[in-house]
């Protein structure tokens, strides 16, 4: 049996990101995956403010990112077909950007083995357990590791939450989505970040991210709310791909490159179990993506670091395990329930109409939006005290 202060189960950004910060710190740390990296994850490839000052943080270079697009500016269709334009400050730094998960998590595990991390990608765990004093976990091909505290980064439905017995049967998550690649897109969306608002899909959307050389990710994101069916969601998907702003804005030469994808969507860190003795949950195995956009790459980063932080505060498993739910709980949840809020109230397309119009009032309105969309400010700042500060939506991007 080999050993390590830290097993981390899940090579994704939230796994990467407690590695990252745990070998920092000067803890050993073992990082496994069933997947062999690079790797594809359906995702819609965005990144928001708060993303990119993480990634900053990590110690990621953006240039072994081939496909790295910055995002100046973001247009919102309204579901009475008004257009706004929504700019984000210029030459303060990076407030958006799309990278295609294929390249952006392999990056990071990149920089997760210059960091000290000893990672093993293409080995899955096959059983996990505690003992007295330690955490055990099989993985094929490598033998059993034990380790003093496990960060669970395996997806929404996490084998090693079911390995401990920590397992919620039949969870299907909050939304669920649709994402497929595009190439010779040559109208709009070659370079335009697009969000439409269908007023069939609310409180979900539509999206046209670039990329470059005339390719785009195109999908849609909508709530599970009892009503939905997957084969409901296969027939909008055909039906918004036929809608004449979207073909617009691709172009009349514009092909899918492969079948699309569809993925559901965890958004209940407010009731989910967030750690299990010795494990910690971090990411989509802790549901952390955000209720009102269902943007999870985030809320992953910051779970992974906050997870690290409470190992690296030390004391027993049962502290450390406090530590992570109240630090998640006092980063997350206030903004989790505004967006549920605001979700609610973009169920009827006369609130999403009236809001497209709203912020399209001013300049200031347009841009001071866009931070608040893209999360340069948590989601439900105004309504937490203890986050206010002098510079609201002032502050510079990542890489200022």
């Amino acid at each position: 049996m080999s050993t390590a202060d830290v097993v981390v189960v899940g090579g994704g950004p939230a796994g990467a990101a407690a590695a990252v910060t745990l070998a920092r710190a000067g803890r050993e740390v073992v990082l496994v995956d069933k997947a062999r990296f690079p790797r594809d994850k359906c995702c819609g490839d965005g990144l928001t403010t708060g993303a990119l000052r993480l990634l900053e943080q990590l110690g990621l270079d953006v240039a072994a990112v081939p496909s790295w697009t910055d995002v100046g500016t973001a247009w919102v269709r309204s579901p009475s077909g008004r257009v706004v334009e929504l700019p984000l400050p210029a030459g303060r730094g990076r407030f958006a950007a799309v990278a295609p998960r294929l390249e952006l998590d392999a990056a990071l595990l990149d920089v997760a083995r210059t960091a000290g991390v000893k990672v093993h990608d293409g080995h899955a765990v096959t059983a996990a357990r505690h003992t007295a004093g330690s955490a055990v976990v099989a993985v094929d091909g490598i033998g059993e590791i034990e380790a003093a505290h496990l960060v669970a980064a395996d997806g929404m439905w996490s084998p090693l939450r079911k390995h401990l017995g920590a397992a919620e049967p039949g969870y299907l998550g909050e939304w669920h989505a649709f994402r497929q690649y595009w190439s010779g897109v040559t109208g709009s969306a070659a370079d335009r970040l697009w969000v439409w608002f269908e007023p069939d899909l609310l409180p979900g959307y539509a999206w046209s991210f670039p990329l470059p050389g005339g390719r785009a990710n195109v999908g849609l994101a909508v709530v599970r709310d009892g009503t939905r069916r997957v084969q409901d969601m296969k027939r909008e998907w055909a039906d918004l791909l036929q809608r004449p702003h979207v073909r617009a804005a691709l172009g009349p030469g514009a092909v899918a490159e492969a079948p699309h994808k569809a993925w559901p969507i965890p958004a209940r860190v407010d009731r989910i179990t967030l750690a299990a003795g010795r494990a910690l949950f971090v990411g989509d195995a802790a549901a952390a993506t955000d209720a009102l956009t269902g943007e999870g790459i985030g809320q992953a980063l910051l779970t992974g670091v906050l997870a690290a932080e409470a190992i690296v505060a030390g004391g027993d498993p049962q502290a450390v395990a406090a530590r992570y739910r109240h630090d998640v709980r006092r980063a997350l949840v206030a903004d989790h329930r505004m967006s549920l809020a605001l979700g609610h109230a973009l169920r009827s397309p006369r609130v999403a109409r009236g809001a497209v119009r709203l912020v399209g009032l001013s300049a200031w309105t347009r841009t001071s939006f866009a931070r608040w969309l893209f999360e340069d400010e948590p989601r439900a700042v105004v309504l937490t005290p203890r986050r206010w500060h002098r510079r609201f939506l002032d502050r510079d991007g990542a890489w200022a």
